[in-house]
C-alpha cells in the first residue's frame, strides 16, 4: 500500500495537543507534510511562548508516524515562527470579492498603508531561483526581528503558497479588505491562495495589473518594516505597474552564473534604470555545488558571473547561494531552508543577504 498524506494526518490525529482537548491536527499546528516514498517530513508550528516545552509532543508525533506501515524515516520539526495556535479553525469561505478587475485610476505612486519599505525580487528569466530567494529572504528578515511581508506577484505562476506551506484561503470580512495569511513569521499574500490547485490564470494585461493593485492596496498588511515582492521573470506588465504605482525602495536581481542568464539580467537592469528604480544589488544563485560524499566543489553553471557583472556595472553584490538538494526539498515541502535548517551553509548564505540589506539601512 502506498503511503499518503491522509495516512500521516490520521496518525497525527492520535497525538494530543497540550492545553487543548484535541489532537495536533485539530489544534491546527501541523504544516508542510511531505511524503516521498517511505520518507515523511512535517512541521509543528506553535505559539512562540511555548517553544521547546512542546518537544515531547514533537517526539510523540514523530513516533506516531514512524509506526505507520511503509515508513522508512520521519523528520518532524518544531518551529515557533508562526502565529499562536488558535485551536480548531473551520475552512474559510472564499472571499466575497473579485480578483482581476481592471486597474483603477491613480494620480501617481501611492504608499501601501503601514509598509515602510518595498523590495522587489526580480530576474531576467525564469528558473534562476528568484522565488526561492524571495521566500528565504523574507523568512531570514523575520528571524532577524524585522516585520516582514511577502507578496507573490507572479500572477501566472504563483509558487509562494507551496514554498511557504500555506493552503488556506484568505478571508474577506467586508468584501473589500483581504486578510493575509502568516507562515514562518511572514505575512503572505498570493493569487495562488485564491485559486483551485492547478487552475490557470488566463488574463490580459489590464486584469493582471488590476489584480496587482488589489493585492497591494486591499490586503491588510499591518505594520511592516518591509514587503518583499516576488516578481514574475522578465520585463512586463507587473514590473511596470509596480514601479509606476508604488514607491519601490529598490530591487534585488537574481541570476545564475552562466552567460545566457546574464544576458537577460542586463535587460532587467536596463528596465529598472528606465523606471528609475534603484537596484539594491545582485545575488548569484546556484553558484557552486559541494558533493556531500567527497566534498568536491563543482561549478555546474559556471561561477562568479553575477559578481563580475555587478562589479562592471557598479552594483552592490549581495552574495552567492550554493546549489544543494536540501534547498529544493525544503521549498517543495513548504518550509524554506532558513526556517528548517538555519545553521546549514545554504541558510547562512540566504541570511547573509538579509543581513546586508539590514546593515545598509535598506530594511
Amino acid at each position: 500500500m502506498t503511503l499518503t498524506r491522509d495516512d500521516v494526518l490520521a496518525a497525527l490525529r492520535r497525538v494530543p495537543m497540550p492545553g487543548t482537548s484535541g489532537s495536533v491536527v485539530e489544534a491546527d499546528v501541523v504544516r508542510a507534510i511531505a511524503v516521498e516514498g517511505g520518507r515523511v517530513r512535517f512541521l509543528l508550528e506553535v505559539d512562540p511562548a511555548l517553544g521547546s516545552r512542546l518537544e515531547p509532543t514533537r517526539a510523540a508525533a514523530e513516533a506516531a508516524v514512524a509506526a505507520l506501515p511503509g515508513v522508512a524515516s520521519v523528520s518532524a520539526l518544531l518551529t515557533a515562527h508562526g502565529p499562536a495556535s488558535r485551536g480548531p479553525t473551520p475552512k474559510a469561505p472564499p472571499p466575497d470579492l473579485k480578483i482581476g478587475r481592471h486597474p483603477t485610476p491613480q494620480a501617481g505612486p501611492e504608499p501601501v498603508p503601514g509598509v515602510r519599505t518595498i523590495v522587489a525580487v526580480a530576474s531576467g528569466k525564469g528558473g534562476v531561483g528568484k522565488s526561492t530567494l524571495a521566500a528565504n529572504l523574507a523568512v531570514a528578515l523575520a528571524r532577524a526581528g524585522k516585520r516582514t511581508g511577502l507578496l507573490d506577484a507572479d500572477i501566472y505562476g504563483p509558487s509562494q503558497p507551496r514554498m511557504m506551506g500555506v493552503l488556506d484561503r484568505p478571508k474577506s470580512p467586508d468584501g473589500k479588505t483581504i486578510l493575509p495569511l502568516t507562515a514562518h513569521g511572514v505575512t503572505l499574500m498570493s493569487i495562488g491562495l485564491m485559486l483551485k490547485e492547478g487552475e490557470a490564470v488566463v488574463w490580459r494585461g489590464p486584469m493582471l495589473m488590476g489584480a496587482l493593485q488589489q493585492m497591494m492596496g486591499q490586503v491588510a498588511w499591518g505594520e511592516l518594516d518591509t514587503l518583499i515582492v516576488d516578481l514574475p521573470p522578465g520585463t512586463g506588465d507587473v514590473q511596470l505597474t509596480l514601479s509606476q504605482r508604488y514607491p519601490l525602495t529598490g530591487a534585488v536581481v537574481v541570476s545564475t552564473p552562466q552567460d545566457v542568464a546574464l544576458l537577460d539580467v542586463r535587460k532587467a537592469l536596463d528596465m529598472f534604470g528606465k523606471l528609475k528604480v534603484p537596484v539594491l544589488g545582485m545575488v548569484e544563485n546556484m553558484s557552486a555545488y559541494i558533493c556531500p560524499n567527497c566534498g568536491h566543489e563543482a561549478h555546474i553553471f559556471g561561477h562568479g558571473g553575477a559578481r563580475a557583472e555587478a562589479e562592471k556595472l557598479g552594483i552592490p553584490f549581495l552574495g552567492e547561494i550554493p546549489l544543494d538538494l536540501k534547498v529544493r526539498v525544503a521549498g517543495d515541502s513548504g518550509a524554506p531552508i532558513v526556517a528548517t535548517h538555519p545553521d546549514s551553509p545554504e541558510a547562512r548564505a540566504f541570511a547573509a543577504v538579509a543581513r546586508r540589506l539590514i546593515d545598509t539601512g535598506i530594511v
